[in-house]
């Protein structure tokens, strides 16, 4: 008797007619997954996971969520990481049991930092194998991978029945999503993956379920309107957590006529073209900023969605910020622990809050304050699409006396300066491109220099995680990378740019070929300098023993092509004219950048270094 074969997806049909196979628990996951939206799931495959991407091969031929491959289980993490940001949702990774969980483990720690909602699904090796040395066993009485991840996620689990799944399963996601969102685990051997199960229609509807509730403490609220109007001057810090508020903070620094300036993760979610902004307080930080803070005409400082950590307030500075003129907003009140000082802690939603107390300062009873003498109409006009080069440049060149060293941003030199890379990254790029930035000298001069144009009209719909974006809070090397990728299969179709050095790239750089694989026109920016720039600069500014920075000179172009990606050099400032922006948003797969930039420019690192002890300050 002949073999049938079957594409992929259909079903067996036996000579008795149609006949559904039974499901398999897998198929309920995924049933989840879809119910969600989500369209990808991030991850490398393994023994102990095959059911898992054999439910994701069913689902995909049903046009339901598909598995992206990466190429280390860290990436993956990183991967989920940026589509959760850019898609304002759940991101979903899967790895298999052992090494395949532990390796994901640093993304998953990174995401738990930055409170970014991830369910996370690792496999175990069968159940009846517990305690007997089984290949890659990580159950408790081995490497116990459900209690590691205890430590870096909000629930982690192990799935023990098949009566469990379900439940733990959708009390898992909630939890993701509930604030503080972040990353949750659930480990589930192998044998229960492959459970047959009667449905796998969802017990449970979990759409339309996740929101920040619109909860506003009216007497609070009172007590604030009632300070901001007897302020004589005030500043607001956004941070991270202000990313779908930024509109409403613009409005109400108009209304009151206050000062802004972001944390370093708060960095784009406000524009950094409207007139109020003065840029960025904390580490590489800007000059105007800290003066918006340090003026002593100042009473008030309303610090909104920020924990206010070591990086975002000088090294806990207790003459800026952590003094009695702070008043501190977050919906997260586990936040005010670390602003004990403050003359009032606001909890609640910050869009709600923000918004009533516009609405509450525009009441004549309240005494409302006359509109600024400056509004965003006042500064350089920009055509609708934001392509104009020059007048990006024009406004750019607004921030030159807000910069340390802002010459070198224009300077035309032998090498290229740093500073002229983020000039030429921010004009160059249209509006709406989503830049992020990877841990050390990336992040540094981005932070510092690069200004992408944004509208600094208030009612500009807010960008899901912010126009600049980057992970400060466990600071991992790679993050950039693989998050850009999630980014961009978030959001097909968005412009996203990777800046990253060439530390990370040889750390991380194998997810590259994901970008490759998937055909998706990320843009990757490669600070060649043949060192890990921070360590080299950080011994220099110390005093140090030189020791442990230098890489070798790799060409990057070579590397980038012999993946199949597109790659162009970078050598001096005249090679920027060679570029074709638009080509390189409308290809089919990756770009990458190898910019030679000049190794003895030194970032903007002194506040890290006087937090490290060395004496060194701004």
């Amino acid at each position: 008797m002949a073999k049938t074969v079957y594409a992929k997806g259909e079903r067996a049909v036996s000579s008795w007619g149609p006949r559904e196979e039974p499901y398999e628990a897998t198929d309920l996951i995924l049933s989840y997954v879809n119910q969600l939206g989500i369209k990808c799931v991030f991850g490398v495959p393994g023994g102990a996971v095959e059911p898992m991407f054999n439910a994701m091969a069913r689902s995909e031929a049903k046009g339901g969520a598909r598995v992206v491959v990466a190429r280390n289980e860290c990436g993956a993490a990183f991967m989920a990481d940026g589509y959760a940001r850019e898609s304002g949702g759940l991101g979903v990774c899967v790895a298999t049991t052992g090494p395949g969980a532990t390796n994901m483990l640093t993304g998953v720690a990174s995401a738990y930092q930055d409170r970014i909602p991830l369910l996370v699904i690792t496999a175990q090796t069968a159940l009846p194998t517990f305690g007997r040395g089984a290949i890659q066993e990580s159950s408790c009485t081995a490497i116990d991978t459900t209690s590691i991840f205890r430590h870096c996620t909000k629930y982690s689990t192990l799935v023990s029945h098949i009566e469990q799944l379900e439940h733990k399963l959708a009390s898992a996601i909630t939890v993701a999503m509930q604030e503080p969102k972040g990353p949750v685990h659930l480990s589930i051997p192998l044998d229960l993956q492959r459970a047959k199960i009667v449905s796998s229609e969802p017990k449970f509807d979990l759409t339309n379920r996740f929101f920040s509730p619109a909860l506003v403490d009216p007497r609070a609220l009172d007590d604030l309107a009632g300070r901001l109007l007897a302020a004589h001057r005030v500043t607001i810090i956004a941070g991270e957590g202000c990313t779908d508020a930024g509109g409403s903070l613009l409005r109400l620094a108009e209304r009151i006529h206050a000062k802004v300036v972001t944390t370093p993760q708060g960095k784009g979610v406000v524009s950094p073209y409207h007139p109020l902004y003065q840029g960025v307080f904390g580490l590489a930080g800007h000059a105007s900023a800290h003066d918006a803070l340090a003026d002593p005409e100042v009473d008030l400082v309303l610090a909104v969605g920020t924990a206010l950590d070591e990086i975002a307030n000088k090294c806990w500075d207790e003459n800026i910020v952590f003094t009695p003129r702070l008043v501190h907003l977050d919906s997260d009140a586990g936040n005010f622990k670390f602003t004990p000082m403050a003359r009032m802690h606001v909890p609640g939603n910050i869009q709600a809050t923000v918004d009533h107390l516009i609405c509450k300062l525009g009441i004549p009873e309240y005494g409302m304050k006359a509109a600024p003498p400056s509004s965003p109409a006042s500064g350089p006009q920009f055509d609708a699409a934001g392509k104009s080069i020059a007048r990006r440049r024009d406004a750019y060149k607004l921030w030159m006396n807000r910069m340390n060293e802002s010459y070198k941003c224009i300077e035309d030199t032998d090498t290229i300066l740093p500073q002229r890379l983020m000039f030429e990254l921010s004009t160059r790029f249209p509006q709406g491109t989503r830049f992020l930035a990877d841990i050390g000298n990336s992040f540094l001069w981005s932070l510092h220099y690069l200004h992408p144009y944004e509208s600094p009209d208030p009612e500009r719909h807010a960008i899901p995680g912010g126009h600049f974006r980057t992970s400060m809070g466990f600071s991992s090397m790679g993050w950039a990378i693989g998050g850009a990728v999630g980014t961009t299969l978030a959001r097909p179709g968005t412009p996203v740019v990777c800046i990253v050095g060439d530390g990370s790239l040889l750390m991380n750089g194998q997810e590259l070929s994901v970008a490759v694989a998937e055909r998706i026109p990320v843009v990757f920016v490669v600070l060649n300098d043949a060192s890990l720039g921070t360590v080299k600069h950080g011994q220099r500014l110390a005093g140090a023993e030189q020791v442990g920075w230098q890489l070798p000179q790799v060409d990057f172009v070579q590397y980038a092509r012999s993946m199949g990606a597109t790659a162009q050099a970078l050598r001096t400032p005249a090679d920027f004219d060679c570029l074709d922006v638009d080509a390189m948003l409308l290809r089919r797969g990756p770009t990458l950048l190898d910019v030679y930039i000049d190794p003895e420019e030194v970032p903007p690192m002194r506040m890290r270094m006087a937090s490290l002890g060395t004496g060194v300050g701004e």
